[in-house]
């Protein structure tokens, strides 16, 4: 399994391992960080799994309309947000994630 590193809000690192069954929030949440909230379970309609992708395999899209009018609605959207529950692993090797600060 690829790990992923995860740079939680204090600036720490965490190597987590991810299969491509999951998505990235999902990924994160297994591995027992507590800052995933993802309080919709995935479902994309909060913004509470809020990441910046700072490295990936190249092999990312982009967000659909909903995750984009998700993104919107925070008040720390940079052009690396996504929505951690919208990035499946199977499509996306992504090798560095932050944590975004909650709004």
């Amino acid at each position: 399994m690829p790990e992923i590193c995860i740079v939680l809000r204090d600036g720490s690192e965490r190597l987590i391992d991810a299969g491509p069954e999951y998505s990235l929030m999902e990924a994160i949440r297994d591995a027992g960080v507590d800052e995933m909230l993802a309080m919709c379970g995935g479902c994309c309609s909060c913004a509470t799994c809020h990441v910046y992708i700072e490295e990936s395999g190249g092999d990312l899209s982009g967000p659909s309309a909903d995750e984009d009018d998700l993104l919107d609605s925070t008040g720390c959207r940079t052009s690396q947000s996504r929505l951690a529950c919208q990035v499946r692993l199977a499509e996306a090797t992504i090798k560095r994630a932050r944590i975004a600060p909650e709004d």
